[in-house]
């Protein structure tokens, strides 16, 4: 059955961006042993993405001609106007994750969602108890303040630990199970 996963990599206190959104403290650590495993691994799984438009914005203005999600279909929630590179499969939305929660299940025919970002989009699913799995890598460098990982509003039920392990360079990606989650509709 399909699952709705958040794989993300944030700062040892907690932030995924800083405030003007520059990723160098997370480039730095590229090609660090057991990270494009764990990243192959999981894209296996993927059978649709969805993502924030913050996010899409910084994609295209980093990696303006090379669109990294070939065939997969994508789902970007934005305000905005934007145009789909060529080779994608994208879908502009906007309001709350669940008027298309089985549109996402639908696309990823039996494969999982991955909500690639960012942290307010990912809370978004987890307020609405639409998000199974957190897969976080924790990056080795502290940023003192930015976009959080994951901003809710109070704390959540304990978080079930699935797996664990060490990789290159002094990351540590952890698995969770988001308990109150659920399969959602």
């Amino acid at each position: 059955m399909s699952r709705t996963q958040y794989f993300v990599a944030a700062s040892l206190d907690g932030f995924i961006a800083t405030s003007k959104d520059d990723l160098g403290w997370l480039l730095q650590f590229d090609g660090f042993e057991g990270g494009k495993e764990s990243y192959d691994t999981f894209m296996e799984g993927v059978g649709c993405i969805v993502m924030g438009g913050e996010t899409y914005a910084w994609l295209m203005e980093h990696e303006p001609d090379n669109w990294p999600y070939p065939g997969t279909p994508c789902y970007v929630f934005t305000r905005h106007e934007h145009s789909a590179p060529a080779g994608s499969d994208i879908t502009f939305v906007r309001g709350d994750v669940r008027e298309f929660i089985q549109d996402f299940k639908d696309d990823a025919a039996g494969k999982n969602v991955w909500v690639v970002g960012g942290g307010n989009l990912a809370a978004q699913f987890a307020d609405a108890g639409l998000l199974d799995d957190l897969i976080l890598s924790v990056i080795p460098v502290v940023l003192g303040d930015g976009k959080r990982l994951l901003p809710l509003e109070g704390p959540t039920p304990p978080l079930e630990l699935t797996a664990s392990r060490t990789m290159g360079r002094g990351i540590v990606e952890l698995r969770y199970r988001l308990v109150a989650g659920g399969d959602g509709p």
